[in-house]
């Protein structure tokens, strides 16, 4: 079992030129990539969206990656804008003469104006940085997926608690079902006794019917049969690698159901108080699943 929650990060160098790749991941119903490529990589998202997917299923992963040049001149070029000085030049000329002051332009000061000297760094090649891109991504994917299982360890321990807890409450409900008929035999007895009815001339077929009818109406062996095979299959999605998130919602919210049927029929003060413990519980497991893989 693993969280949707983690961070990782990688790098890797080629002549000089150093990758790095920083990938964090949250909790989302779906999984989406959002990574923000050096416009010189542009070419390689796809090939890089591909990698992330293959690695992740579920949540959302937002990625960052950039270069890092060497400082030194053998990496970088200068550029000098000759039409853009010259019009810096005459226009600098044409107020001066309009002003009637000395123009005393020095190439230092035409230098300074904007777009007059650029200096541009070397361009990457994408296919050959190709390689070394997914050697920083698989290091980045890697701590991503180890921070992500260890979360999801803890996650798992917590879990398995409260599955822990809702069978133990669960047992309690399942022990107290039998007694609740046959409180409600006794209390159709003391009824008929207050209202001074002799009980041997009771229709039989009558009170038989009473008491088949409650016991139909608030029978809840099959919601007890479900709920049990729904604990074995969280049980086992516990124990698995594969990404279970969206199983483990499914089975949360059958759970509610069987629970939220149980607290309906069940007319005992004792199995109410033990459904809002089984509700409780369960919200917390549907808190807990937002966040698995």
């Amino acid at each position: 079992m693993k969280s949707m929650t983690g961070y990782g990060s990688g790098d890797s160098v080629n002549k000089g030129i150093k990758i790095l790749v920083e990938l964090s991941s949250v909790n989302r119903k779906q999984v989406e990539v959002a990574v923000s490529v050096p416009n010189e990589l542009e070419s390689l998202e796809p090939t890089i969206r591909k990698s992330i997917l293959e690695s992740v299923s579920r949540g959302r992963v937002s990625g960052r990656i950039s270069i890092q040049r060497p400082i030194s001149s053998a990496n970088r070029s200068v550029f000098i804008n000759n039409n853009q000085a010259e019009l810096y030049k005459k226009s600098l000329k044409k107020f001066a003469d309009g002003m009637n002051i000395n123009n005393e332009l020095s190439l230092e000061t035409l230098l300074r104006f904007p777009g007059v000297m650029e200096t541009q760094e070397k361009t990457v090649n994408p296919k050959s940085m190709l390689p070394f891109l997914k050697k920083a991504i698989n290091q980045a994917l890697k701590q991503l997926q180890q921070m992500r299982a260890k979360e999801g360890g803890f996650l798992c321990k917590d879990l398995a608690k409260r599955l822990k807890n809702l069978r133990s409450i669960t047992k309690r409900v399942s022990s107290q079902a039998p007694k609740v008929l046959v409180a409600h035999r006794k209390r159709l007895i003391e009824r008929l006794s207050k209202a001074e009815i002799d009980l041997k001339e009771v229709n039989d077929e009558r009170f038989l019917k009473e008491i088949v009818y409650f016991t139909d109406r608030s029978d809840i062996t099959e919601e007890l049969i479900r709920l049990e095979s729904h604990f074995k299959q969280m049980q086992h999605c516990l124990k698995e690698d594969e990404p279970v998130g969206r199983k483990l919602d499914f089975l949360a919210q059958e759970m509610f159901r069987e629970v939220n049927t149980i607290g309906s029929k069940a007319n005992d003060v004792l199995i109410s108080k033990e459904v809002v413990g089984l509700k409780t519980e369960l919200e917390k497991i549907r808190e807990q699943v937002q966040n698995v893989e």
